[in-house]
C-alpha cells in the first residue's frame, strides 16, 4: 500500500479532527455548552467582569480580591501608546481598512519590543497582557484618526469596557452601555481551535515569537468566511430597515438559495449560548435607546429561519445589533472583536509553548504520477523564433543608443551590457525588471536595435 493511501480519509477543514488538547475552553455543539477553564459561559458573563475572565483564563483560575486589583492595575498600566507607536498610526493612510491596519499595527508593537524573542514564560505572559491593553487603544486611536479627531487618553480610573468606549467615543457610555459592552468582551474572549486561534497556535508551534503568532491570528480573523458576518447581518437589518418587511426579505433570500447571515454554525447544532444573553441584550438596548425596531426584525428573521430552515442564529446575529445600539461602528465589528479575542489567543499561545510539537499535516495528493521528462520533445525553433524573448527597439534614433563601460544608454535609461542580445550573462532580477519597466514607460523612442531581456538568470 502506497504512502498516500495510508493516510486514511480526508476531512475538509478538518472538520472533527482533534489537533491537541487544551485545558482552556470546552465546547459541547450538541448541548449548547461553552466552558472557559470549566465555566460556563452564562454564569461568567453574568456575574464576572471581563478583567476577572481574562485573568481567568490566563491563569486558570479567577483571581480572589488582592490578585484582581493587581491584575487590573497591570492592564491598565500599559494601556498608552508610545511616541513612536503613536507617530506610526498618524503616518497610515485613514482609507485603511481597520482590520488592515490592526494587523500591521500588532506586528509593529512587535518591532518595538525588545523582549519579542524571549521564550520564558513569565514575560510572555505580561507580553500578553501589555497586547490586549495596547491594542484597545490601537482601535480606539485609529478610529479617532480617521474622523479627523484627535486621540483622547486612556483614562486610568475607568476598567477595561468603559475606558475603550470613552476613547473611541470621547466621552463616557451610559451605564448600561458600559455593563452590557463588558459582557459581550467575556463572550468573545474564546472559541476553541476556530481559524484564528488555529492559525496562532501553527504560527507558534514553530517557535516563532508571540507577536508573529497574533499578527496570523488577525490575518486569519480578517477573511470574510471567519470575521466580519455581524457586519453583513448589520447591512441586512439596515436594508431591511422596518419589521414589517423582515418576514418577505427572508423568504425571498431563501427562495433564491442565498444565505441569511447569522444562522448556523460549524459546531453548535443548538442554540449557541452566547447568542441567548445577546438577545436579551438586544431587547434592554433596544428598550433604552428607543431603537426597538432592531429587536424586532432581529426577532422576525429569527422566527422564520426556524421556522423555514430549522436554523438557530449564532453569535453574530445579535451581536450586531447590540455593537450597532451600544454606537460602535460597523467597520469596527470585527476588530472589537480581536480586540476580546486578544485574550484567547494568548492563552492558545502560551499552552502551545508549554507542551509543543510542530503541526505538520500531510495532504492526500491527487495529481498524475509516472510522467517522464525525457518525453517531453522540444520542437527545433525556427529562424523567426531566434530572438523571442527580446525586445526590438525602433531604429528611429537619431544618435542611437551610447555605450559606457559596461553599460549602454538610451533616454536616460541605463541598461547592462549583458541585456544585449547575444548575451546571456545572468543579471540581478530586480535590475532586469527596472530596466524593462523604464524602456516601456519611455515606449523605447530613442533607441534603436534589440534589448534582449532572457539574461535575467
Amino acid at each position: 500500500m502506497g504512502d498516500d493511501a495510508k493516510q486514511g480519509i480526508v476531512q475538509r477543514g478538518l472538520e472533527g479532527v482533534i489537533a491537541a488538547k487544551s485545558g482552556i475552553t470546552h465546547i459541547d455543539g450538541q448541548k449548547g455548552e461553552l466552558l472557559y477553564r470549566g465555566y460556563d459561559i452564562r454564569d461568567l458573563a453574568l456575574n464576572c467582569s471581563f478583567e476577572e475572565v481574562a485573568y481567568l483564563v490566563w491563569n486558570g483560575d479567577l483571581p480572589n480580591e488582592e490578585q484582581l486589583r493587581e491584575f487590573t492595575m497591570e492592564l491598565k498600566a500599559h494601556r498608552a501608546l508610545s511616541v513612536r507607536t503613536m507617530a506610526l498610526l498618524r503616518g497610515y493612510p485613514i482609507t485603511s481598512p481597520p482590520m488592515t491596519l490592526l494587523r500591521t499595527a500588532a506586528s509593529t508593537l512587535g518591532i518595538l519590543d525588545p523582549r519579542a524573542e524571549s521564550d520564558a514564560v513569565h514575560t510572555n505572559l505580561s507580553i500578553a497582557i501589555e497586547i490586549t491593553a495596547r491594542i484597545a487603544t490601537v482601535i480606539a486611536t485609529y478610529h479617532r484618526l480617521r474622523q479627523k479627531k484627535e486621540p483622547i487618553p486612556p483614562d486610568p480610573h475607568l476598567p477595561f469596557a468603559a475606558n475603550f468606549l470613552f476613547t473611541l467615543f470621547g466621552e463616557r457610555a451610559d451605564e448600561l452601555r458600559e455593563r452590557i459592552f463588558d459582557k459581550c468582551l467575556t463572550l468573545h474572549i474564546d472559541h476553541g481551535f476556530n481559524a484564528s486561534t488555529f492559525a496562532a497556535r501553527v504560527t507558534a508551534a514553530t517557535l516563532s515569537d508571540i507577536y508573529s503568532a497574533i499578527t496570523s491570528a488577525i490575518g486569519t480573523l480578517r477573511g470574510p468566511l471567519h470575521g466580519g458576518a455581524n457586519q453583513k447581518v448589520m447591512a441586512m437589518l439596515q436594508e431591511i430597515d422596518r419589521p414589517e418587511r423582515a418576514r418577505d426579505y427572508v423568504l425571498n433570500l431563501l427562495k433564491q438559495r442565498k444565505l441569511v447571515m447569522g444562522f448556523g454554525h460549524r459546531v453548535y447544532k443548538t442554540e449557541d449560548p452566547r447568542a441567548t444573553l445577546l438577545r436579551q441584550w438586544c431587547r434592554e438596548l433596544g428598550e433604552h435607546t428607543g431603537q426597538t425596531k432592531w429587536w424586532e426584525i432581529s426577532k422576525i428573521i429569527e422566527d422564520t429561519m426556524m421556522e423555514e430552515k430549522n436554523l438557530n442564529c449564532n453569535v453574530d446575529f445579535y451581536s450586531a445589533t447590540v455593537y450597532h445600539m451600544i454606537g460602535i461602528p460597523e467597520d469596527f465589528f470585527t476588530p472589537v472583536f480581536a480586540m476580546t479575542r486578544m485574550v484567547g489567543w494568548t492563552a492558545h499561545i502560551l499552552e502551545q509553548y508549554q507542551d509543543n510539537r510542530l503541526i505538520r499535516p500531510r495532504a492526500q495528493y491527487v495529481g498524475p504520477r509516472g510522467r517522464k521528462a525525457g518525453a517531453v520533445r522540444r520542437a527545433p525553433r525556427t529562424k523567426g523564433q531566434a530572438n523571442r524573448g527580446a525586445i526590438d527597439v525602433p531604429a528611429n534614433s537619431k544618435t542611437g543608443p551610447q555605450q559606457t563601460g559596461a553599460r549602454l544608454h538610451c533616454s536616460g535609461v541605463s541598461i547592462p551590457r549583458g541585456l544585449a542580445v547575444g548575451s546571456h550573462q545572468p543579471q540581478p532580477l530586480i535590475e532586469v525588471m527596472l530596466v524593462a519597466f523604464q524602456l516601456q514607460v519611455l515606449n523605447l523612442g530613442d533607441c534603436h536595435g534589440p534589448v534582449d531581456l532572457r539574461g535575467l538568470v
